[in-house]
């Protein structure tokens, strides 16, 4: 199923589609940045991709373009996985949000912006979930310092 739905797509969107990765049974197609809202609308509408199931950034630190975010689709009647990623650049850290294909993305985009620092274009209400207010940095991210932002190195013994 997830074949034809991805030819499909590429039909509809051949210059969005970058990579296509079948891999034990999971398909991963990239798609680019500027196409992602067009691309989860068509995989929503029609191919009934409707439960985006979880939204979450990558950081390749040290490769451009640093960030990777990956949607992770459902189908609930056929129950088909897809895996949608788009590659974001760490100079122009942000991407369309996708909460109004669906709802539940709103959350998901707060979760990436909070810890990765990927800016959701148009996003309703983006701002920390996880982290406090105040908080600086995004921890998740891989030049994070492990100890936290203004903390010293463990100066103890580890035993």
């Amino acid at each position: 199923m997830s074949q034809a739905v991805v030819a499909k797509l590429k039909q509809e969107y051949p210059a969005a589609v970058v990579d296509v990765v079948e891999h034990r049974g999971e398909t991963t197609v990239t798609v680019q940045k500027e196409d992602i809202v067009a691309v989860c609308t068509y995989l929503k509408n029609e191919a009934g991709y409707n439960f985006l199931c979880d939204l979450c950034g990558v950081d390749y630190l040290g490769i451009e373009p640093r960030f990777m975010v990956v949607y992770n689709l459902y189908n609930i009647a056929t129950k088909e996985r897809l895996r949608v990623k788009a590659a974001v650049a760490e100079q122009s850290c942000c991407i369309d949000t996708v909460s109004g294909v669906w709802a539940t993305a709103n959350w998901h985009e707060r979760e990436c912006w909070d810890m990765f620092g990927i800016r959701f274009n148009n996003h309703p209400d983006l701002r920390r979930i996880l982290m406090p207010a105040d908080w600086v940095g995004h921890p998740l991210r891989k030049d994070y310092p492990l100890q936290g932002p203004d903390r010293q190195p463990y100066q103890g013994r580890l035993s």
